[in-house]
């Protein structure tokens, strides 16, 4: 009988699109390995054989997600990121270093990245705001993907109005990052701040426009209104 691992494995390859397969490398500047297999699919496999380990211990289920993230490909580091995010009713501190684990080792592109830390690692800092200290962490490492983690990790709680301070701490720390990747991610972070507090974020924009990455600016005030737009473009 095929362990799980397996069948997830089998299951993806079954269910391979070949224009998807094709075109997935034209998302990223660095190798990937990818399957083939359309995000829907992949979210659609996850949760078909979640349901066969859900009643797993969550330190096995971790196991599993980490054999999944050892193989490189795009599609099994999706699986893993759903499975751990499924198990975020039982959180607990100690997890944040299996997360951290993964972000340091194992993400290799701004996808598995962004699937990681958007939802495990996000509800996970919700749950435990001290360990925002540890995202405070991640900003100065040399790993570019620790550094972009730093600032998506907290997109979401951005959006619902919270860590707002954090934001701009975290901002100011890869201020003068020389890799797009980190500068679209802390401006796509102020940029998901300024849903709950557009003026504040303006005005950080405003107040350190001359030196900031244009990159980051522009995403950072992608969904403020024309005029402030033109005003913070402004050279």
């Amino acid at each position: 009988m095929k362990t799980v691992i397996e069948q997830v494995r089998q299951a993806l390859v079954d269910n391979i699109d070949e224009k998807t397969r094709q075109n997935a490398q034209s998302f990223f500047k660095e190798k990937i390995l990818y399957h083939g297999v359309r995000i829907p699919m992949v979210n659609k496999i996850s949760k078909e054989f979640y349901d066969l380990i859900k009643e797993l211990p969550k330190k096995e289920i971790f196991t599993l997600c980490e054999t999944l993230w050892e193989s490189g490909y795009s599609e099994e580091s999706y699986i893993a990121c759903n499975w751990s995010y499924y198990l975020h009713a039982q959180y607990e501190p100690e997890d944040f270093d299996v997360f951290e684990k993964w972000v340091d080792k194992y993400v290799s592109n701004w996808a598995s990245c962004d699937t990681l830390c958007n939802h495990t690692v996000g509800t996970f800092v919700e749950m435990y705001p001290d360990y925002i200290s540890r995202l405070k962490e991640w900003a100065h490492s040399e790993n570019r993907w620790m550094k972009r983690a730093a600032a998506v990790t907290l997109i979401i709680p951005a959006r619902r109005g919270l860590f707002l301070k954090d934001i701009f701490e975290i901002a100011d720390t890869l201020f003068y990052d020389t890799d797009d990747l980190v500068q679209k991610g802390y401006g796509w972070m102020l940029k998901a701040a300024s849903e709950a507090y557009q003026k504040d974020v303006f005005d950080y924009v405003m107040a350190k426009k001359a030196d900031m990455p244009r990159t980051s600016l522009r995403y950072a005030i992608e969904k403020m209104p024309k005029e402030m737009k033109v005003l913070a473009m402004a050279r």
